[in-house]
């Protein structure tokens, strides 16, 4: 018999494919049930409600894209910022990683909105990724570590609003140029 955190498990897992899939378009509960095949009922017996589910598969959501983060800079690995930023761009555009980054650009919309629960989703997440950058810098101790790793992840998420706007393929180029940019003229 399968015990309720494995039946659990498999439903964030479900639940967190469906956002990839599907943004947050498709959120009510009786279509996030059916995503995870099971009845509206069973989904709340196993989540509090709504937010807990969002929040639940915006969790897996993260851990996984923090799995392909780290495929991207070794644990440990620092990098000048410049670098780090040029790596996490290429990986950014990648995609395999253009649906996480189109349902981040969601949350955070929604979050702008007020929309419950993701005001506390994309903190947190933000929080996530703000201190991974900032993990991965080797810049000098008297600078402002993370104001730059917040710079970082604009330009990060900027990349992903072009895709969104303009298509991977200006995304991509922009990527590619951030190696330019410590460049002599």
């Amino acid at each position: 018999m399968v015990s309720r955190e494995e039946q659990r498990a498999r439903v964030e897992a479900a639940l967190a494919a469906h956002l990839l899939d599907h943004g947050l378009a498709q959120t009510s509960l009786r279509e996030l049930a059916r995503a995870a095949a099971v009845s509206d009922r069973m989904l709340l017996y196993y989540f509090a409600d709504k937010a807990e589910v969002l929040g639940c598969a915006a969790q897996r959501i993260a851990a996984d894209l923090a799995g392909h983060i780290g495929e991207a800079v070794g644990e440990g690995e620092r990098l000048a910022p410049l670098a780090l930023l040029e790596r996490a761009g290429a990986l950014v555009t990648r995609a395999e990683i253009r649906p996480y980054m189109r349902l981040w650009v969601q949350m955070i919309a929604a979050a702008g909105r007020g929309e419950a629960p993701f005001p506390a989703i994309a903190e947190a997440m933000l929080a996530g990724f703000l201190a991974w950058v900032e993990a991965h810098l080797a810049i000098d101790e008297a600078a402002d570590r993370q104001a730059v790793a917040a710079m970082i992840v604009a330009a990060v998420d900027g990349l992903a609003i072009i895709d969104i706007g303009r298509g991977p393929d200006l995304a991509a180029r922009a990527a590619r140029a951030i190696s330019h940019l410590g460049r002599p003229r």
